[in-house]
């Protein structure tokens, strides 16, 4: 058995928001779990409510709220900085769990105006509650402010355009969240995932006309492996060893943290799943639980109603037992009971014309 090695991280890139890695030693599963983890399980907080008391624009209030709700805001330390709506012990949001965002803008000149993600400002929380906790002293500065604020560098996000006489106030309210429940907290713009540059496995089939070369021309990281030689056997057991990364994210995280937390949630759901999967441990009540009784399951008592020797419509009930079988000589309903009610004999009820003189059917005593 070949020896497992530990897993491997070679960054080759690195920027404020965006990392370019290698990922070595780990299964495929695991590689695109990672993936996965990045975009859609990392919390952030985007815009979740908005109330427009005044819109004279050419856009209709949910085209509005639907743009506000996509504008990437500042989310740095978020899983510990802000609680989750659900999590939260107010009624309808407090400065622990909601981030106020207010924008008020007209247009008194002949000209066009840009309403862009740069005129949100952070607002006020007024919730009256007297809770303490540390969730404000870990945010930022400029935590749940629109990335790239006052930052000529980074360009705002346009939300609309209005002219002379229009005016849009708008009251937003920003909430914690993962992509899981919609795009909007997704920390990443783009994740790039490849492996096995030179196809040496065959997971994929090219579509080519003439020359498959020139036609799917190779990625970058390609250099990083030996190509296939045109007399190298398939080896049908190969397994990809080593993945390309390229995180690309919207500036409400940085890449760096995009990264780290993305391995700790990551190690987190796995921790989760294998203590699942472990078999619960017995404790003092359950052995404390007397166990069943020896003849459960077995035939029942020769006593008890239903049983085989004593029972009121037993096949082989005794003389006394209703419903009796024909061979029982004191059943209710006997056929071979001397004197039961539906007997041939004598004088009985249901006796036949010819069993007894003087009965019901006896057609003699008609005649003269």
């Amino acid at each position: 058995m070949a020896q497992e090695l530990d897993p491997i991280v070679r960054i080759r890139e690195l920027e404020r928001d965006r990392v370019n890695f290698v990922l070595e030693n780990v299964d495929l599963s695991v590689a695109n779990s990672f993936r996965r983890v990045m975009m859609a399980d990392l919390p952030t907080v985007a815009i979740d409510m908005v109330e427009i008391e005044a819109n004279t624009t050419v856009l209709p209030d949910e085209f509005i709220a639907h743009r506000l709700g996509m504008v990437p805001l500042v989310s740095a330390n978020c899983d510990e900085a802000m609680r989750y709506t659900r999590d939260c012990s107010c009624l309808e949001g407090c400065r622990f769990c909601s981030v106020i965002l207010t924008l008020h803008v007209s247009c008194q000149e002949s000209i066009t105006l840009d309403i862009t993600s740069n005129h949100l400002e952070l607002g006020a929380m007024d919730d009256g509650m007297d809770e303490e906790g540390d969730e404000l002293s870990k945010r930022p500065n400029n935590f749940g402010m629109p990335v790239g604020k006052n930052d000529p560098g980074v360009a705002p996000v346009l939300i609309c355009k209005i002219r002379k006489g229009q005016e849009l106030k708008v009251k937003c309210i920003a909430k914690k969240g993962i992509a899981k429940e919609h795009a909007k907290w997704s920390p990443c713009s783009a994740v790039a995932f490849e492996y096995d540059p030179h196809n040496r496995l065959r997971h994929t089939t090219y579509w080519y006309e003439t020359d498959i070369k020139s036609e799917w021309p190779l990625s970058e990281n390609a250099k990083e492996e030996q190509p296939v030689r045109d007399d190298e056997l398939f080896d049908y057991n190969a397994k990809p060893n080593k993945y390309y990364m390229d995180v690309e994210t919207d500036g409400s995280l940085g890449a760096q943290e995009v990264v780290m937390k993305g391995l700790q949630e990551l190690q987190a759901k796995l921790a989760n799943l294998i203590l699942g999967l472990k078999a619960p441990e017995p404790t003092a009540e359950d052995e404390m639980i007397p166990p069943p009784p020896s003849n459960m399951g077995g035939p029942p008592p020769t006593s008890a109603w239903g049983g085989a020797t004593t029972q009121w419509s037993g096949a082989g009930s005794g003389a006394a037992s209703w419903g009796t079988s024909p061979g029982a000589p004191a059943g209710w309903g006997s056929p071979a009971r001397a004197a039961g009610w539906g007997s041939p004999a004598a004088g009985q009820w249901g006796a036949s014309p010819s069993a007894a003189a003087g009965g019901w059917g006896d057609t003699s005593g008609w005649k003269v």
